[in-house]
């Protein structure tokens, strides 16, 4: 990818960062500064929301749910004051991915932030968790990381700083202890069959988690702090996770008999509904995993957001930095047998045609959108492996459903939608229409998949896009445009496609 500069807009803060980690349980807001590889919490906000508690029997959010969650989000709008978009990151994990009505949640939500809310996959949930542990906690021992979240566990084989193994698992304390602990009741079959589905949910990791695949395990977040709390403040343990101390905590909620009547050292009082789930999974994992001893890490999904952004921000204004959704643009490219000498030609005359679109100044700040267009015309063709016919279909389905690190679910949609617009009839982008930015990025992709249909180079400067008296030009080299009446031709046909179904006027001419 060519490097773009970042768009540093104004900040009351410039040297701190922001994340937002929308969890099913618990929404938390982390301020920090990054200097010379040090990491220094400045400010940290958790509310316990229960998103996830509020997903009806249809898999809608409850307006109850919402309204939680709008009114912690104004509460970290108000903390976020003076910070600049680039400099804040907020992440949506479970709850979000289920909730069939989550977009309309997303509109009041990022209204409410201010700042867009990324819905991420399991697998990116994992990855970004372990880069927080991993930051923090460095070892160059193989580790075993878990995190019990409201609505899923993730689990993670690493050494050093790269995740070797990433997945999610769709079992957590708040969904375990709705289902098998009703109105907070603790009963001995109820710790079973919490257990029992437990199991088979993650039955599928036994091998690839297996016990000799790992030095350490560390659990990171909310389940596995608020346990080692409890363990440590009764004198149990000195905050490591047993088997032993797990039946203890869980005899003490057989004695009490509901968690209204539970009173543990160490217990804060919002985790006594999900007490039941969260001790459930622990002990599962313990007795089926062979973990003797799980310690809590200083790690979590807040500071591995942080992390990431850090290296967007130095990528973006500094090619030689890392950027993970590079890399999963070539393992697509990889795994997909792309064209890569038709990919990259693609890529250069749609960001060409950008600039020439944008030179008048407007939208030169939105780093992203450039970037975007260079991953879609990079990926454009992946289709191609599943059919020739029709492959920009096959290529937007793959985007949209692809596990790729780095990327939001929100972002891969995006791109899938490029990626659909490449070619054919503009009218399956109609609700889009009012959507300049995206509807530009359509118009570049698609004059350069045709401009490069015959799969050969361009001569230098032989095309240029601008924007005049509200229509878009295509200016062709006149002599270049008389050799090529077959491409004159799809482009023709493309400016009257423009006028019978785009947003605006294309108007193709050729000059000396």
């Amino acid at each position: 990818m060519r490097a773009t500069s970042f768009p540093l807009e104004a900040s009351e803060w410039p040297h701190l960062l922001a994340s937002i980690d929308m969890g099913s349980n618990s929404f938390r807001l982390e301020i920090a500064e990054l200097s010379k590889g040090r990491y220094k919490r400045i400010d940290y906000l958790k509310e316990t929301v229960r998103l996830g508690a509020g997903l009806d029997a249809q898999g809608l959010l409850t307006e109850a749910a919402t309204q939680r969650g709008l009114t912690c989000l104004a509460r970290f709008a108000q903390r976020l004051k003076g910070f600049a978009p680039w400099q804040v990151r907020a992440v949506a994990t479970q709850t979000l991915r289920e909730a069939r009505n989550r977009d309309a949640f997303l509109a009041r939500a990022d209204q409410v932030l201010g700042h867009e809310i990324e819905v991420i996959s399991g697998r990116e949930e994992a990855r970004l968790i372990y880069q927080g542990v991993a930051r923090l906690q460095p070892s160059e021992l193989p580790r075993l990381v878990i995190d019990i979240g409201g609505r899923s566990t993730e689990m993670i084989l690493g050494h050093g700083r790269s995740a070797l193994r990433a997945e999610s698992f769709r079992v957590g304390s708040v969904s375990l202890s709705m289902a098998h602990f009703p109105q907070g009741r603790f009963t001995a079959q109820a710790f079973r069959s919490a257990q029992i589905a437990a199991g088979a949910e993650l039955e599928e990791a036994l091998t690839p988690f297996a016990r000799a695949n790992w030095h350490a395990a560390l659990g990171s977040s909310g389940t596995v702090g608020a346990v080692s709390q409890i363990l440590v403040a009764n004198q149990i343990s000195d905050g490591s996770i047993t088997a032993d101390g797990l039946r203890w905590c869980m005899e003490q909620c057989l004695q009490a008999g509901s968690m209204d009547a539970l009173t543990l050292a160490g217990l804060k009082p919002e985790r006594k509904a999900v007490l039941g789930g969260g001790l459930s999974i622990l002990y599962t994992l313990a007795i089926h995993f062979g973990i003797e001893s799980l310690r809590p890490a200083k790690g979590a999904l807040r500071q591995g957001v942080i992390f990431d952004l850090e290296e967007r921000i130095e990528a973006a204004s500094n090619q030689r930095h890392h950027d993970q959704r590079d890399t999963s643009v070539r393992e697509l490219q990889r795994r997909f047998h792309v064209d890569l000498s038709q990919a990259d030609r693609v890529r250069q005359s749609a960001l060409a045609l950008w600039d020439g679109l944008h030179e008048d100044g407007t939208h030169q700040a939105d780093s992203d959108a450039v970037r975007e267009l260079g991953w879609a015309s990079a990926v454009h063709e992946i289709g191609m492996m599943v059919s020739h016919h029709d492959h920009h279909r096959h290529s937007a389905y793959l985007l949209g459903h692809v596990d790729a690190p780095g990327f939001s679910q929100s972002q891969l949609r995006h791109l899938a939608g490029l990626v659909l617009g490449q070619r054919g009839e503009l009218t399956k982008l109609a609700d889009h229409r009012q959507d300049t930015g995206l509807m530009n990025q359509v118009l570049c992709l698609r004059l350069a998949t045709i401009l490069h249909h015959a799969r050969t180079a361009l001569p230098a400067k032989v095309a240029h896009l601008l924007t005049a008296h509200g229509k878009a030009v295509l200016t062709l080299e006149e002599n270049w445009a008389q050799q090529s009446p077959r491409t004159m031709h799809l482009l023709n046909e493309e400016a009257q496609r423009w006028a019978n179904q785009g947003d605006r006027t294309l108007v193709i001419k050729a000059e000396a």
